[in-house]
Parts: C-alpha cells; structure tokens; sequence
C-alpha cells in the first residue's frame, strides 16, 4: 500500500471624483461548482437522504423576544456524502487526517487545471488524458460532462471515473486535489475495490466529488477552491466549492 503522506502594505490613493472606479468590471469570476443541498436529496444511491427539520420557528421565537425580532433555527441530519463534497485521507484510512487536520492552503485558491472527457467512448480516465499539461501543485478537475445526471436514476449507473493507472499517474506527479463531477472517483461497478480513493488519499490527495458546471471553466488558469468544517473525527463533508476566474 502507498505510504501515508502527512498533510498535516502602503495606503492606497484615493480615487479622484472625476475618474470613477471601474473595480467592477477588473473582478474576478466566480463559478459555483456545488449542487444544492435539499431535504431528500439523493447524491449516492443507498445512502440516507438529508432531512431538515425546525428546532425553533419564527412564530415560536416571537415569544423569546422583543416585539419585531425573530429567528429560525433548524436541524440538518445528513451523511458526510452529501451534495458536493471532500474526502480527506481518514474517510479511506485510520491514521489518515481527518476534516479538522487539513491544511488550508491545499483547500484554497488552487491552480487548476480542468480536463474535459465528454464524448462518452471511454468511461475509465486514463493517464494520457494529462500529456503536456504542467499539473504538479494543481487541483485537477475531471469534467467528464456526468452531473447532468445528477438527482436522476440515470446518474448511479455507467458513470466515468479515473482509471487506477491515472491515480498513480497523479501521484506521481503530485497534485494537491482531485475533483470529478461524475458519481464516483472509483468504478463503483467493479467490485469493492477503490484504487483510486486509496491511492489519492494515502498520498494525502484530497478529493472532491459530484462537482458541477466544470464545462464553464478555462482548461488553465482559474483557481479552485473547497473548504469543509473543521469536524474531528470525520473524513467526508460538503464544500461549497467554486473557482475564481480573473
């Protein structure tokens, strides 16, 4: 087995009246990547569907406090694979980090690089998917086009995935996260072996999966980002996951 990696100025000038700011238009894209969470919502055939419930309601409030303020508070009961979300290294392994024992830097504003795989000829991503792409550091995106399923019986059956010999292709090169849109990283229709959750994570590879609206994406040059709780403990949790396009 792979061996566990351990993953643990000047004030600016005034604007003058004259010559109004154009800040707006210089700002950066921002690109959701993330499914909505909703009660009853089926990510992954077979496991519980996310259920929210009221612990206090507006009109309950109303009796706690002053005339004219309210709140709602609720309860989400929800698996870690919910929605769009991060496996860190102990979802697969033991002494893996949890959620609480991820680094922030290979969670925020990642170089990406987005490797589109649509025409549906080949459901296995093999390594020379990557030829003549610099990767190393990066957060890889695998944009295989499958997320049009997603919430559809369609979505649990025949869905694309990374080969194991581009998992290691991957750590070879040392890439900071993986992300897919697509049901699974693993061929869930193989049998229970994982390859590629078990050689991403024990290289300390983050992976994201169900991700969505990758085709919107540059192939280079926007930066990726995908932030859980910190939950001790716990190996799987959504993100709101996005890219930043300058």
């Amino acid at each position: 087995m792979t061996e566990l990696r351990d993953t643990v100025g000047p004030s600016h000038a005034s604007i003058p009246a004259s010559q109004p700011s154009d800040r707006r238009s210089e700002a950066p894209r921002l690109v959701d990547l993330s499914h909505v969470i909703r009660a009853g919502l089926v990510t992954y055939p077979g496991l519980p569907v996310p259920v929210i419930e009221p612990h206090l309601t507006r009109q309950d409030s109303r009796a706690r406090y002053a005339p004219g303020t309210e709140f709602a508070m609720d309860v989400i009961t929800m698996i870690g694979n919910t929605g769009t979300y991060l496996d860190s290294p102990f979802h697969r392994y033991e002494g893996g980090n949890d959620l609480a024992g991820l680094d922030l830097t290979t969670l925020v504003d990642l170089p990406t690089e987005v490797f589109s795989s649509t025409d549906g000829s080949e459901r296995g991503i093999l390594p020379s998917i990557f030829d003549n792409r610099n990767i190393d550091g990066c957060a890889v995106l695998l944009h295989t086009g499958w997320d049009r399923h997603f919430g559809a019986p369609a979505y649990a059956s025949g869905a694309p995935y990374l080969t194991e010999e581009g998992a290691e292709y991957l750590v070879a090169r040392g890439v900071t996260l993986v992300g897919i849109d697509s049901l699974n990283i693993d061929d869930t229709e193989a049998g229970g072996e994982r390859p590629a959750h078990s050689l991403l994570l024990a290289a300390g590879i983050h992976v994201v999966e169900h991700l969505t609206h990758l085709g919107d994406l540059p192939s280079s040059g926007s930066r990726f980002s995908a932030v859980p709780p910190m939950i001790e403990g716990f190996g799987t949790f959504p993100v709101r996951a996005y890219a930043r396009i300058s």
